[in-house]
């Protein structure tokens, strides 16, 4: 059941988290672009934020936290995300050492990304200046 506060934000406080999320996935490409067989990664926007909506989202994944925790299906023993909306990103030119990061394009998805981030929130500052305003009466 989602509250009230969750329903008047509405999708813009999860996209808020999924689009940090993607920050720190293109942050981990671009330090790691001389990386030899670093594998570039991206958030899929589209499907995170679909999975976020769905009812039952708000469900804490399970986490493996030692090697030997959490042998089942939900246990990533590679160490990477076990979220289907990380993916990696498909090379346009792969460098012969297997590093897969572009880093003229993870510095253009970076910096759409921190748009969208700075979008959202002034979108939820005006939200809850809003609701501010409807609280105090001024």
């Amino acid at each position: 059941m989602t509250s009230t506060i969750d329903s008047f934000l509405g999708v813009h406080a999860r996209a808020l988290t999924l689009e940090s999320r993607r920050t720190e996935l293109l942050a981990a490409n671009l330090a790691n672009a001389d990386t030899p067989n670093y594998k570039a990664r991206d958030l899929d926007f589209k499907a995170a934020l679909a999975q976020a909506t769905t009812p039952g989202a708000g469900a804490l994944p399970m986490q493996q936290t030692h090697s030997h925790h959490l042998s089942g299906p939900d246990a990533n023993p590679a160490g990477g995300s076990s979220d289907p909306a990380v993916r990696y990103r498909v090379p346009l030119a792969p460098a012969l050492d297997g590093n897969t990061v572009d880093e003229q394009l993870e510095q253009a998805a970076f910096a759409a990304n921190a748009v969208r981030y700075q979008a959202t929130l002034t979108l939820l500052n005006g939200k809850l200046r809003s609701l501010m305003t409807a609280i105090t009466g001024q």
